[in-house]
Parts: C-alpha cells; structure tokens; sequence
C-alpha cells in the first residue's frame, strides 16, 4: 500500500518565503488584434479582395511582358514571385478562373498560353473611363488631403500607393497635379503643397463627412448639441461583449472635445488633462475622413502608415485603430492588414455605392464564379472563333477577288495597248 506526504512547503522548504509575482496582462496592439471579435462577413469581403487585387498584380504583369496579345504560362511561372502567387502554381491559378483567363495551347510552339477574357478587359477599361471622367472630383480629394496635412503638404508616394484606393488615374501627377498649377505646386520631386493655404484655398473651405452626419443626427432625433457635437457613429459586431464600465468610458470619449481634422492645430499640451485623449481623438478624425475619401471605404494599414508624418499621427496607427473597433474593422485575411469604415458597410456591402465600386464589383463577381457555367464560356468562346474565322475567310476570299480583278484589267489593258501600237 502506497502512503502520500503532504508536505507543507508545495515548493520545498527553501522557497517557501519567496513571494509570486504574478505577470500582468498586457494590453498591447498584438493582443487586441488576437482578442478582438471577429467579423465574418468584412473578413470575407476582404478575402476576396485580395484574390481580386492578385488577378489585378497578374493584368499589370501581363501588360509588362507581352510582345503579342498573350503571354506564356511560362513566363509568368518564372515571375509567380513579383505577381504574389505562392499558394498555387501559375497553371493551376489561370484554369481556376476560366472566366478572366483563357488559357490554351500554341498552334506553333504548343506550349500553354493565356489571355485575359473580352469581359474582363471591357470592366478595366470601363474602370478607367470612370476613373478619367471624375477629374473633378479628384482634385477635390487631393485638395483635401493636403488641407488635412500639417503644413500643407503631402509626399507623393503615398498617394501614389492609395491610388488605386482614392479612385485616381495612374498618371495622376501629369493629368491633376501639373495640370491644375494654380491650385498645387510641386516643392520638390516626391512632394505637393496647396499654393494658398491660408486663404481661399484653406482648411476652412471643407467640412468633414462625420459633421453631415452629425447634422442628420441633431436634426432627425433630436439630440442635444452636447452630446453630438464631437461624436462618432458607433457600430459593434456581432458578439461583442461590452466590459464592466466600458458603456461609461466610451460616452465621455463622445463628449471630448478635439481640433476638428480641416481645422489648424495649435500647439496642443499632450501632458495636459484630456490632452492625449484629444490628440488621439483628433487621429481618429483624420483617419476616418481619409477613409471616407476612399472607393471602397477600405485601405491596407501599411499603406495608410506612409500618412503618419504629413498628417501629424504619431502615435501607433494600428493600435489606435484597435481602440475604436465600433468605429473601425482590422481584417487579417489575405496575408495583409485591412481597415475597413464600419458604417459605410452594412451586410457585407456598401451602404452608398459609387460608379467605380459598381465596375469593380462587377469584376469581384466574375472572379467568384470561378469554374461556374464555364461550358456556357466554352461555347461562347467556339462560337466568337467561329465567326472570327468566317470574318477571316470572307475577307481573304474579297482580297482574292481584288487581286484577280486588277490582273484580269492590267492583262486587258496591256492587250488593247499592244493592238493600239
């Protein structure tokens, strides 16, 4: 029979006096992106937009190597790397998505070789007829984004990385900037300034999109100016589990005043009371009128650090937006960090759709239906040979009928010249 001790020291006799120091729970940017509720359906949302932005990387890749209207699976096998595939092979990905690829063999070289689809290429260019038609509206945006910086100044790479994001043509340097002198002026080669900062073209010409909504809100329900003045529309996910004295921080946060992001900041006193509170809330103005100049309400935060330094965000932009998760989403899906407006989403889709998301979520569906009514393709595609072939055919058979006409003539013509001689 086997006798147990039961020692009064647990951790023997010589520890016994040494006290336990129990860790505290940090609270960290890392933590709070693990423990943070989850949305499924902007995290599925966001997966598909990485699956679109990879088939875009492809397009760009695309454009850079053909000599002839295809490329070989080949070429982009050897450059899978710059183009972002590292889940599947470059064969494997193009005949996954029958409907933006047509793969098919060399008559010649027989080797395999793809092309983009009529569709999909007919939605790039409507994307950017949209995209050079809204000129006006651009200018406003940069206008805008240089009226938010603190000098009045931005450096352009990183619009030029959120150009895709703010809904500007690729040589927006030459078609905006350089075109509309009066407005911008170039201060050296990567940087932009507002030529009048203080006067007509200044801060205090615009009005952020939060204060139309508080204006919706003071009239509509009824709310006291006290309490909406400096508030921010507040959306929880599904789930989220409200802590003990949250409710209470959250609503004196509402009621903290802060310099509003068009308005100039003075010399703002961190150490002071409510100092930090107000500059922090101030970043939140900033990042949630940026996001609001979006497409898609939508940006990658590593693209939306490159602001920090012009905007005067210093502090940590991913953990700030952790802090407000009723005001803002990190999604982690896709390999990358995305931050989405929570109430410009509702249900996975965007409350106020814009002509350029309406052409790119025709593109987004077209790369959903993956192998989907891909004989419907197949047959469409036979068909539209066919009728190339027959275009061909009756053009070779009139270039035939030409050539003889004029030999028969020139014979004839030689013959009474002959006879007249």
């Amino acid at each position: 029979m086997r006798i147990l001790h039961f020692s009064p020291f647990p951790r023997g006799p010589f520890s016994a006096t040494i006290q336990i120091r129990f860790k505290k729970h940090a609270n960290t940017a890392q933590t709070r992106l693990e423990t943070r509720t989850l949305d499924s359906k902007l995290d599925s949302l966001a997966f598909h937009h990485h699956r679109l932005d990879l088939v875009l990387r492809i397009h760009a890749l695309f454009l850079a190597k053909k000599r002839f209207p295809f490329v070989s699976v080949q070429i982009l096998s050897r450059c899978s790397n710059h183009a972002g595939i590292d889940t599947l092979s470059a064969g494997d990905l193009l005949r996954k998505y029958p409907h933006v690829f047509q793969v098919f063999t060399h008559p010649v070289h027989q080797n395999a070789c793809f092309k983009f689809t009529h569709k999909f290429v007919e939605f790039l260019r409507n994307e950017d007829e949209v995209v050079c038609g809204m000129n006006d509206v651009n200018v406003i945006k940069i206008k805008k984004i240089l009226s938010m910086s603190v000098i009045g100044r931005v450096h352009l790479h990183a619009i030029r990385l959120m150009r895709r994001e703010l809904g500007l043509p690729e040589n927006f340097k030459d078609s905006i900037i350089e075109l509309h002198s009066q407005i911008f002026r170039m201060v050296d080669l990567e940087i932009v300034e507002l030529v009048d900062i203080n006067g007509s073209e200044g801060k205090l010409d615009f009005v952020a999109e939060i204060e139309k909504w508080r204006e919706i809100e003071y009239k509509e329900k009824w709310f006291s100016e006290f309490e909406i003045k400096y508030s921010f529309p507040i959306h929880f996910p599904t789930g989220f589990r409200i802590a003990p004295g949250f409710k209470e921080k959250l609503r004196n946060w509402q009621r903290l005043s802060y310099v509003k992001p068009y308005e100039r900041m003075e010399n703002v006193r961190i150490r002071s009371y409510g100092g930090l509170e107000r500059y922090e809330k101030r970043a939140v103005g900033i990042i949630h009128e940026l996001l609001c100049l979006t497409v898609e309400k939508m940006v990658a935060v590593e693209r939306l650090v490159h602001f920090r330094k012009d905007l005067g965000i210093v502090v940590n932009l991913r953990e700030l937006l952790l802090k407000h998760p009723g005001i803002f989403y990190v999604s982690t899906q896709g390999n990358a960090q995305t931050v989405f407006l929570r109430e410009a989403y509702s249900k996975g889709c965007l409350v106020e759709p814009n002509p350029i998301y309406d052409v790119r979520r025709k593109m987004l569906e077209l790369i959903l239906l993956g192998s989907r009514n891909s004989r419907e393709l197949k047959t469409q595609i036979e068909a539209e040979e066919e009728r190339k072939d027959a275009r061909n055919n009756k053009n070779s058979s009139e270039t035939r009928n030409d050539v003889q006409g004029q030999f028969v003539s020139s014979r004839d013509g030689s013959f009474f010249n002959h006879c007249a001689s």
